[in-house]
């Protein structure tokens, strides 16, 4: 009897960064970075399982404004109970409106160590954490192994768009960014650790960057009037 073939491994995969794509990341970096402030709307869909399996759509909505170097206001009005979060250089703060309740907790002085310690602390994460940073390419790029541009549209965000895929071992990202503004428009993402390869998919728009800000958008006195309560992950 012939001697069974064993079976032929999978050639490695080779990474592939496509100049073009990273040209296109960096300037969408460049751009958010270099704005003393910024503020736009958010609005992030979760896949979740259905009963019968097919995933059922949730959607909520982020409006935020930041001004460098360190304050930050996240306003969640809905779907879902509304929430605010403020970071002012020294405290951030957490305001849940409908039962008026409060936590204060102090912070890093940076933006980025605010967004880590109310995540390690509290469970509290943002979609768009990494546009926040200020070196969002470096955020986003950190282990790619693949990347190419799949072409312009039209469609997404009323302006036209290069549409870019990047991903690393952990995420698979498409994202559509303005190719005149440079501003990332709409972002999807599947993550490899989850087996039900479910989306996740961000809207962003009504962008302003280095426009003038209102006196009190990163104010928190009305939110400290709420219920003290601890800065803590639920349950």
């Amino acid at each position: 009897a012939a001697t069974p073939k064993k079976a032929a491994r999978p050639a490695p995969f080779t990474p592939v960064l496509e100049p073009r794509a990273v040209e296109l990341l960096q300037a969408m970096s460049q751009r958010l970075a270099a704005a003393k402030t910024l503020q736009f709307t958010a609005v992030a869909g979760y896949e979740y399982p259905s009963r019968l399996g097919p995933p059922v759509v949730y959607a909520m909505r982020y409006d935020v404004a930041l001004q460098r170097p360190n304050q930050l206001k996240i306003v969640v009005p809905g779907d879902g109970p509304a929430f605010e979060f403020g970071f002012d250089g020294r405290e951030m703060v957490a305001y849940v409106p409908a039962q008026n309740l409060v936590a204060v907790a102090d912070a890093p002085p940076t933006i980025e160590g605010a967004l880590q310690k109310a995540f390690d602390s509290a469970a509290i994460y943002f979609p768009f954490t990494d546009l926040l940073l200020p070196d969002p390419y470096g955020a986003i790029s950190a282990g790619a192994i693949l990347a190419y541009v799949v072409g312009p549209s039209a469609v997404v965000g009323g302006v036209p768009t290069d549409m870019v895929v990047w991903a690393n071992n952990d995420v698979f990202l498409q994202l559509w960014i303005g190719t005149d503004d440079h501003l990332p428009r709409r972002i999807r993402a599947q993550f490899r650790a989850d087996p039900r390869g479910l989306r996740h998919d961000l809207e962003l728009s009504q962008w302003q960057l280095d426009g003038t800000l209102a006196a009190d958008t990163f104010s928190t006195a009305k939110d400290r009037a709420g219920q003290p309560m601890a800065f803590a992950a639920p349950g």
